[in-house]
């Protein structure tokens, strides 16, 4: 389980990455938000459903901690989650994140 100096410190990280990822002006449109759940860190897209003022979660990636190290796993159309087995587990969870965040395949940001 992540200690609670390590929970703080990548709740930092996470909460400065999505205030900075969507410019002020549009993020009526779109937000970006996370969420942990143990080991687990899930980076999540928030746009307004369709006809409502609800907002609609989309799961973006999700970094768990195995073994000391983040792996990331991507989301498909039905809710499955699945190793992206070319990023290499790291210890460092910023390495981790840049790589989704540029995401060269676009495996995460449609």
């Amino acid at each position: 389980m992540l200690d609670a100096f390590t929970k703080k410190r990548l709740e930092k990280l996470m909460t400065d990455y999505v205030e900075e990822k969507i410019p002020t002006h549009i993020r009526n449109q779109i937000r970006l938000n996370y969420k942990f759940r143990g080991n687990n860190i899930t980076l999540i897209e928030e746009r307004p459903a369709f006809m409502s003022d609800q907002w609609v979660e989309i799961d973006i990636a999700q970094f768990r901690l195995d073994q000391n190290k983040w792996k990331v796993y991507w989301r498909d159309s039905k809710n499955n989650w699945h190793f992206v087995e070319d990023i290499i587990p790291d210890e460092d969870f910023e390495k981790q994140l840049k790589i989704v965040d540029k995401d060269n395949r676009g495996l995460f940001w449609g």
